[in-house]
């Protein structure tokens, strides 16, 4: 599929010139920190060396000082308390932080993870009922609840307080519980917006433990949960973000948890640890059970303390991940199948799909693949207690949460945010929905926007390359969103001694190019998927290349490598 380059446009010269200077660095370090907005040397000394310190005072987000009062009067007076959370990575994280938080604070508290196929997203009159019925006066909601209104209303009648910890977009209205902590709330100055939900929960302890002079080790023995959450809710790594993946990824590496360290034993990485091991490798895993049977496995094994009992839920977690596994390689098969017969209409500008058959569990992945596979806006639908449920994907730059708001017509629920959201509607109101959803999509979307897009950093030469280079960016980590590892731009490079087509079908390229700087400064590469251009390289075509870096060991010998993204060849642009 053809791509879309979009270089940043670099800073003002001079800006790069006093920050190489102050600093002792290259020109290209100086231009990549003052695109993350580093300009001084000592915003660059606190980005490359966070400290916990660093974090912000938990009583500057909006109803922290009345959340803390009622959890203090909870504990004080020996209340049932208990904690609620979504069946995602994100809710399951939370929910074991707070419990562990907890444990030893009051009376034990009690979980609550709501059935996915049975209760759905959301705070559940289920589980309101559940605390009704066994006597708890308090439930912590975490990572969902800030447009729970009626329901929270529901269990103030049932004389059951609401904490709500959340991070999603509220609605026009508030919940009108005891407190509604969530950043993203307009009248909220919290300095940091983007935490998430275990970053919100994470917040409320904190609070609680400077109030009561307790402590700070014991909160953050539990920051290896933060990093799971924040690297699997695929939020912004920037900030308070950063900091605490950077000191979650340090834990998982050093002294992780049993719970989380009994399933790294099943994922087969080897240490360090990076944000791409817990998106790609950790996470799904603890979000199968969710997915395929229940959350509360994901609880059980995050708060686990007995060596036997973690192995054996950790066991029965990485069987759901198969099951997981076959049941959305099947169903993403049908749904490329079905797009691909002649009666359906190719040239939407949004897919939107609905079999009632398909697996609710698995309905998010199958619309991020179907997403990448033809790169527009896609909602995925099923049918579950009568009504269809879905989830949404988008594409890059294109606000789905608005697209989905002016359906709201159609809708009995939705929520999310810009690139993800769920949604439930009446099976009669799906064909309505369709149609006028891919009619917003049509209206505001931008034929750019529907073709992938590779954000490049910076355009360097070959001859930049090197290990110092390559070591300074590594302290750029953890990477992810909004600082994600640097892709870089070589213009008219050309093939080299040494380039081959490699793997079992020839499908990939290994190549050796050289610029305009010439043999001394040749670099070598994989290019995955792209063993078709041999031809044309071999030949000695000039071509554009974007790749990143990567440490390659063979052999013994350390070598530099580029990871390439995208060749682009210069005949092609004439």
């Amino acid at each position: 599929m053809k791509k879309r380059w979009v270089v940043n446009t670099p800073p003002e010269w001079e800006k790069i010139e006093t920050l190489s200077k102050q600093l002792n660095c290259s020109h290209v370090i100086a231009n990549l920190l003052i695109q993350r907005g580093i300009e001084t040397a000592g915003e660059a000394h606190a980005f490359f060396n966070p400290t916990l310190n660093m974090l912000h005072d938990p009583f500057l987000m909006k109803d922290m000082d009345k959340a803390v009062v009622r959890l203090e009067k909870a504990i004080q007076t020996e209340e049932k308390i208990m904690i609620y959370g979504d069946y995602d990575v994100d809710g399951t994280t939370a929910v074991a932080l707070l419990y562990k938080y907890l444990k030893n604070k009051c009376e034990k508290p009690e979980y609550y993870i709501p059935d996915r196929y049975t209760e759905g997203y959301g705070v559940s009159i289920r589980a309101i009922d559940y605390a009704a019925q066994h006597g708890i006066t308090l439930m912590i909601v975490t990572d969902c609840g800030v447009k729970a209104v009626e329901k929270v209303r529901y269990a103030q009648t049932k004389g059951v307080d609401v904490i709500i910890c959340d991070h999603h977009t509220p609605g026009e209205q508030l919940p009108e519980a005891v407190a509604v902590l969530d950043p993203q709330r307009s009248d909220c100055n919290y300095p940091y917006r983007w935490l998430s939900g275990c970053g919100v929960s994470f917040k409320l302890a904190q609070a609680y433990s400077l109030k009561h002079d307790l402590p700070m080790s014991e909160l953050y023995s539990l920051l290896d949960l933060i990093c799971v959450s924040i690297a699997s809710d695929i939020v912004p790594i920037t900030g308070e973000n950063r900091i605490l993946a950077h000191y979650g990824l340090q834990q998982l590496n050093e002294r992780p948890s049993l719970g989380l360290n009994t399933i790294l034993k099943f994922s087969g990485i080897n240490k360090p640890l990076t944000i791409n091991d817990i998106v790609f490798r950790i996470g799904p895993k603890i979000n199968a059970a969710g997915r395929v049977e229940s959350g509360n496995k994901s609880v059980e094994l995050l708060i686990a303390d007995d060596a036997q009992k973690a192995m054996e839920v950790a066991e029965s977690i990485n069987n759901f991940n198969d099951q997981r596994k076959k049941l959305d390689h099947n169903i993403t098969e049908e749904a490329l199948e079905y797009i691909g017969q002649a009666q359906y209409d190719q040239s939407q500008k949004a897919t939107v799909l609905f079999n009632p058959n398909w697996h609710k569990g698995v309905i998010g992945i199958v619309a991020s693949r179907l997403t990448e596979y033809y790169y527009r806006p896609t909602v995925i639908l099923t049918e579950s207690n009568g009504l269809a449920t879905g989830s949404a994907r988008s594409v890059e730059g294109f606000d789905l949460y608005y697209a989905i708001s002016q359906c709201s017509e159609y809708l009995e629920n939705y929520g999310g945010h810009k690139y993800a959201a769920g949604l439930t509607l009446k099976l009669e109101n799906i064909e309505p929905f369709r149609k006028r959803f891919q009619q917003i999509v049509s209206e505001t979307i931008t034929d750019e926007m529907l073709i992938p897009q590779i954000n490049i950093d910076a355009k360097i030469k070959l001859g930049d390359i090197t290990p110092e280079l390559y070591n300074m960016i590594q302290k750029f980590a953890p990477f992810g969103p909004n600082n994600n590892i640097p892709v870089f731009m070589t213009e008219n490079v050309t093939n080299f001694i040494g380039s081959k087509q490699v793997g079992r079908n020839n499908e990939h390229l290994k190549l050796v190019v050289v610029d305009d700087t010439r043999i001394c400064n040749d670099r070598s590469g994989i290019a995955f998927s792209m063993g078709d251009y041999f031809n044309r390289i071999s030949k000695g075509e000039y071509f554009d290349i974007c790749y990143t870096l990567q440490e390659n060991v063979f052999m013994g010998k350390i070598d530099i490598q580029m990871m390439i993204r995208d060749i682009k060849f210069k005949e092609d642009n004439r």
